[in-house]
């Protein structure tokens, strides 16, 4: 893989597309930063979001990245289109990819997107799926409990499945037969999400559908070997971040540098 991939996120839940790209892109160099002192992005108004997202973007500049992945859904969802406009370099979002993965697998046409309450709002998910014509219906709901219930580590807590149950069976009733799973903090609660649905729903990680996009990209020729090596920077709480991280990486997380966020 020629030049490093720049990862940024709110906080823990980019790590899950970082957890793809070392499985995909083994040979690939990354530079992961966390804005864990101004999570979540979720509750931000847009202006917030978008300033936030564009110093995350000049934080990855600044380590010479050679593109830039946008794992966070609310970003995404509403910053996305104005960071490309203002920077020069590829920038890749986690929304379309996953889109277009449900489009693939929905049979009835009938699909569900959970995500924050910012990303819900933006309808950005609904707008990719208008951009394929066709008739498929989009049942929405922002689940914001599930972000802080993934950082803490409540993966099988009977209060994390009653909560699961509140926010998913209102979809599953309505009929769909795929999810998406519009935050990358949501497949570390995959089993409980399956728990709540049953087998019958196909689930879309969205930041696995934007890591195989980054992949299919990138060709066969430049996927690499072992040895690629990931740098973890984050504004608060290292300590944490490693602590949970490895939850959400699968491996122990050993080394994490702080940077202060810009005042104001």
């Amino acid at each position: 893989m020629k030049g490093t991939i720049g990862v940024f996120d709110s906080g823990l839940g980019g790590l899950t597309v970082v957890r793809h790209l070392r499985r995909l892109l083994p040979g690939a160099d990354i530079v992961y930063f966390g804005d864990t002192a101004r999570l979540p992005y979720g509750s931000k108004s847009p202006e917030t979001v978008i300033r936030f997202s564009r110093e995350n973007c000049e934080f990855l500049l600044s380590h010479n990245v050679a593109m830039i992945i946008v794992a966070c859904n609310t970003s995404s969802a509403i910053a996305l289109d104005t960071l490309r406009r203002e920077y020069k370099i590829q920038i890749h979002g986690v929304v379309a990819p996953g889109a277009r993965r449900a489009a693939d697998l929905t049979r009835n046409r009938m699909i569900g997107v959970i995500g924050t309450h910012a990303t819900i709002r933006s309808r950005a998910y609904d707008r990719e799926f208008a951009k394929m014509g066709g008739s498929i219906k989009v049942v929405s709901r922002a689940c914001p409990l599930f972000v802080p219930l993934a950082e803490e580590g409540w993966l099988d807590r009977p209060a994390t499945v009653e909560i699961a149950r509140e926010y998913l069976l209102p979809l599953k009733e309505e009929g769909i037969d795929v999810l998406v799973l519009g935050c990358t903090h949501y497949p570390i609660l995959t089993q409980t999400v399956r728990r709540v649905l049953g087998e019958g729903i196909s689930l879309v990680d969205s930041g696995l559908s934007c890591a195989e996009a980054v992949r299919d990209q990138i060709g066969d020729g430049e996927r690499g070997v072992e040895g690629g090596r990931v740098r973890y920077f984050v504004t608060d709480m290292p300590e944490r971040f490693k602590e949970i991280g490895r939850i959400f990486m699968g491996e122990e997380i050993a080394e994490v540098s702080v940077v202060h966020p810009r005042a104001g």
